[in-house]
């Protein structure tokens, strides 16, 4: 990849003195810039750390739906997404994206329902079928191999919460194939098949800010090795076995 292609290649955040949610979440609170410089970016950290908020702001920064959906969808089923987006200023890049979705699993269903309710043949462009008439991960990857068309710019919350760990393969694969068609991908997890995506950019939200990090060097990596590899004995220490 040439120096940088990606579609949002930065942002700078106006906070001020601003107070309460979402800016007081401590990932949050001294953020001034941050750089995305890879075609994949991760955003991990516990829950509440921040990654999601920020997602979604990116999102209706970028004039995506805040629920989901492309730039198309105007849909709104309740008013909760934070005002963060207006403080602050995204830099783009030299490209604009052919494509664009916002991929959110907690609300997906209310995005399913609206394609639904369109209707009109869009269904062409969803594997020509209801995304109800497939299981939630099913739909998932339906949505990423008929309606990702590639030359995009693409925003995925936590999509791991529907597919197997078979299925999340899957997802890197056609993450891959859309990477090779010059896409751009932020996507929050909590997965550590999803964050082993080669030369992504992974940065951790905590309590200490935000921080690019190794693979091996982050909690949901450290955390899953150290289950598998010794299950057992945190069997015992959890339920006194």
């Amino acid at each position: 990849m040439e120096l940088n292609q990606n579609f949002l290649t930065s942002l700078e955040t106006h906070f001020g003195n601003k107070k309460g949610y979402p800016y007081d979440i401590p990932s949050l609170a001294n953020l001034k810039e941050l750089s995305f410089e890879a075609p994949v970016t991760f955003f991990v950290g516990e829950n509440g750390s921040g990654k999601s908020t920020l997602l979604e702001a990116i999102g209706v920064g970028m004039s995506l739906n805040a629920e989901g959906g492309s730039k198309n969808f105007n849909f709104s089923t309740q008013e909760s997404h934070s005002a963060l987006s207006a403080d602050i200023k995204f830099i783009k890049g030299y490209r604009n994206p052919k494509d664009s979705f916002f991929l959110r699993a907690e609300s997906f269903y209310n995005v399913a329902s609206e394609i639904d309710r369109l209707a009109g043949g869009i269904h062409k462009h969803y594997g020509n079928r209801s995304l109800h008439s497939r299981s939630h991960g099913e739909s998932f990857l339906a949505l990423m191999e008929n309606r990702f068309r590639g030359n995009g710019f693409y925003l995925l919350d936590e999509i791991e919460s529907a597919l197997s760990p078979a299925r999340q393969l899957d997802a890197l694969a056609q993450i891959d194939r859309l990477v090779k068609q010059r896409s751009q991908f932020i996507i929050a997890t909590h997965s550590p098949i999803l964050l082993a995506y080669p030369n992504a950019h992974i940065l951790e939200f905590s309590h200490q800010g935000i921080q690019k990090t190794p693979y091996e060097e982050t909690e949901t990596y450290r955390v899953t090795k150290d289950f598998l590899a010794n299950y057992k004995h945190i069997q015992h220490v959890l339920f006194d076995q």
